[in-house]
């Protein structure tokens, strides 16, 4: 069901309506190779963890750091670069971020000890969040209104498939050379990505703003220490010292909320919150990418322990719902610019929770075919859900905040996954091998009310195409 909504404002219609063209395919690109790198460069590194321990005499609880740096460094992040963005500009801070990334890869690649990689690490992590928090922001300056859904959607098909091949990238590359090539190999792509940026990524309009300082440093210690307390709490026997971490995080965090309430344009966007059709985004968004992670983390469990499987085929059978997620994906976008994203969402999630559903209840004699339709249902719902809430978080926002939208978006996936995360590793500790079901089962719950959000959205959100041109 279609709204009526508000005329877009006379700044809007005085924008330019996207690229076209040369400049609009070159853009498209340069995003792409950027995602690409960013994506990859999450999981890449858990492949050669063991490889990475032994030559540096490691342990390997301590080369854990080596992903954990990276993931830390882009949450604390995203928000004082998207908010940044708004200032300076979101092409500033790509570029930034790419050379940074860039730069931090050629580190990666001539680290001669842990702690040295670690730190470059950390500074790899700093420059893919100067991509992950303005890239929505300028997918919605790069493409025209009309094509916004089916931009969205190509975003979202490059995020799954770096995604899925990943692990294969990895293997192949550790195959034939040692594991600083996998961060060496970021070097021409990413000067490459670099050029193409400076040459096609367009302009936004600037906030007259200054930059708060004292809200980022408490937006940082606020994911840094619940994150870390979080855990502590659930990997360590210190739980004094997580209990301690969580609550101080909490703490910082209420600071900044109170610091934050009465500001019009604040770098924690509490002003989008305030609006119901972005808040519900946001809350479908956390849910859904809870549910994946809980997935994603217990499933090669699940197959190797209950069903037997080696890890060769783990991965084989991991591999359908990626690839069904990428095949979904520009079809979502261009359903979104077509139908009820509420509905479009909520039908897609309903779909992902049966399919988990069918995971967690499947017979530990499935054979492979069994198990792959059962992989690719949960890509298929998760692709139809994926696109559409994104453009729905990015066009329910006004385009002079779409830098703080897409900052949301990130930090929205990251806060899931890393929840989904958490709780698997709880229920593994917990139930040990019956963890993994429940894990599963609780996945299945978590896509369901993550439906239950998405719906609550039908009359109290935007239209699709008439919110593309606010």
């Amino acid at each position: 069901m279609q709204q009526t909504l508000p005329a877009p404002s006379a700044q809007t219609l005085a924008e330019p309506d996207g690229l076209t063209g040369a400049p609009l395919y070159w853009a498209v690109l340069s995003v792409a190779m950027a995602i690409t790198m960013t994506v990859l460069d999450s999981s890449i590194a858990n492949v050669a963890l063991p490889a990475i321990a032994r030559d540096f005499g490691a342990q390997p609880a301590e080369s854990i750091w080596i992903v954990n740096a990276y993931q830390l460094a882009i949450v604390v992040s995203l928000l004082p670069l998207a908010s940044l963005g708004e200032i300076i500009g979101y092409r500033r801070i790509y570029q930034g971020g790419l050379a940074v990334f860039t730069l931090a890869s050629l580190t990666c690649a001539l680290s001669h000890d842990l702690v040295t990689l670690s730190a470059a690490r950390t500074l790899q992590g700093f420059g893919a969040a100067g991509v992950m928090s303005v890239n929505g922001a300028l997918v919605r300056f790069i493409y025209p209104h009309r094509l916004l859904g089916r931009g969205i959607g190509l975003n979202a098909m490059v995020v799954s498939a770096a995604s899925a091949v990943g692990p294969s990238v990895a293997s192949a590359i550790l195959a034939v050379a040692p594991w600083p090539w996998l961060f060496a190999v970021n070097i021409p792509i990413g000067l490459a990505a670099l050029v193409l940026a400076r040459l096609s990524l367009p302009s936004n309009p600037l906030a007259d703003r200054r930059f708060d300082w004292l809200s980022a440093a408490l937006n940082a210690a606020t994911f840094g220490l619940v994150i870390s307390g979080v855990d502590v709490l659930s990997r360590t026997r210190s739980k004094l010292l997580g209990a301690m971490e969580l609550a101080g995080g909490l703490l910082v965090g209420a600071l900044l909320v109170m610091r934050e309430w009465p500001r019009p344009r604040p770098l924690v966007p509490i002003d989008l919150l305030r609006n119901r059709t972005f808040a519900l985004s946001i809350a479908t968004s956390i849910a859904s990418f809870g549910a994946q992670m809980l997935a994603f983390v217990s499933l090669p469990f699940h197959f190797e322990n209950a069903l037997g499987r080696s890890q060769v085929e783990t991965g084989l059978l991991m591999t359908p719902w990626p690839a069904a997620v990428a095949v979904t994906a520009p079809l979502a976008g261009w359903l979104a610019d077509r139908m009820s994203t509420a509905v479009l969402c909520g039908g897609g999630l309903a779909i992902f929770s049966a399919g988990l559903a069918a995971l967690a209840f499947m017979p530990t004699d499935a054979t492979g075919l069994e198990i792959g339709w059962r992989m690719a249902m949960c890509g298929f719902g998760f692709g139809l859900f994926q696109a559409p809430n994104n453009r729905m978080m990015l066009t329910s926002a006004p385009r002079e905040r779409a830098g703080a939208a897409g900052g949301m978006l990130a930090t929205a996936r990251l806060t899931g996954q890393t929840t989904g995360a958490v709780l698997t590793a709880i229920l593994l500790h917990l139930l040990g091998a019956r963890g993994e079901f429940a894990a599963l089962a609780c996945a299945a719950v978590f896509a369901i009310v993550a439906a239950g959000f998405s719906l609550l959205r039908i009359g109290g959100g935007k239209g699709t195409r008439a919110a593309a041109a606010v």
